[in-house]
């Protein structure tokens, strides 16, 4: 595990809020450590990054000012919900003979996993473990080889197991695992419903002269023939 040092200046919250020190272009923290006063320091945007974006845990020398030095790890970070950039940090202080509890990063190691060769799909869980150890015993990250993963292996909390560290998460959690390929049902073919047959359309309304019969209109021409004929 790598030491990194960390440059920082104390602040005084009563005179120089958070708010205030954003300001001044620097990010406002906080040390504390049991059985020590806590201190509310400010460092540089660029001195925190290292210890934010990074696959792995690092123990921090605090370096102040006036020279004082503090054992410590990087505990928690808030970042601004728009620029996503960290606003505030609270740093652990480290006890040699006192275990802590802390969240470590899950590495995948192996390359591509045999599963996912067969066309399974590696899924990954659980990106960080709690852990209690002291702080000697600290990994800076927990690997997990995949490459030999088929589908539909899995493995568990309870499979990893890391030298003088306690694990405080569900022994029965899945951490990462090769998933089989997902199968897409073929749609069901709607069932074919049968046109009722059309009625025939409708061309004329009335009485349909029976065979034999002359039209109507017909009879009405022949009336008249037969009363011209009458006057002459």
């Amino acid at each position: 595990m790598s030491d990194i040092v960390l440059n920082a200046e104390l602040r005084d919250p009563k005179t120089q809020r958070a708010n205030a020190t954003r300001r001044l272009g620097f990010i406002p923290g906080v040390y504390y450590s049991h059985g020590e006063e806590n201190l509310n320091v400010a460092v540089e945007p660029l001195s925190l990054n290292p210890l934010v974006f990074t696959a792995q845990t690092n123990i921090i020398t605090l370096k102040l000012k006036d020279g004082t030095t503090k054992k410590c790890v990087l505990r928690a970070v808030q970042f601004d919900p728009v620029t996503d950039r960290p606003i505030h940090f609270d740093l652990l202080g480290l006890k040699e003979e006192e275990e802590l509890t802390i969240d470590i990063p899950v590495v995948l190691t192996g390359g591509i996993p045999k599963g996912v060769r067969e066309g399974g799909m590696l899924q990954h869980m659980i990106h960080k473990l709690k852990i209690s150890c002291l702080p000697r015993h600290i990994p800076s990250k927990i690997e997990i080889n995949v490459a030999e993963l088929n589908i539909n292996d899995l493995v568990h909390v309870k499979d990893l197991k890391v030298e003088n560290v306690t694990m405080l998460e569900n022994g029965e959690s899945a951490v990462v695992g090769v998933l089989p390929p997902a199968v897409v049902k073929e749609a069901e073919e709607a069932p074919v419903v049968e046109a009722a047959p059309a009625e025939p359309e409708v061309v004329g309304k009335g009485k349909k002269p029976e065979e034999g019969e002359a039209p109507a209109a017909e009879e009405k021409e022949k009336d008249k023939d037969k009363e011209k004929e009458k006057k002459k």
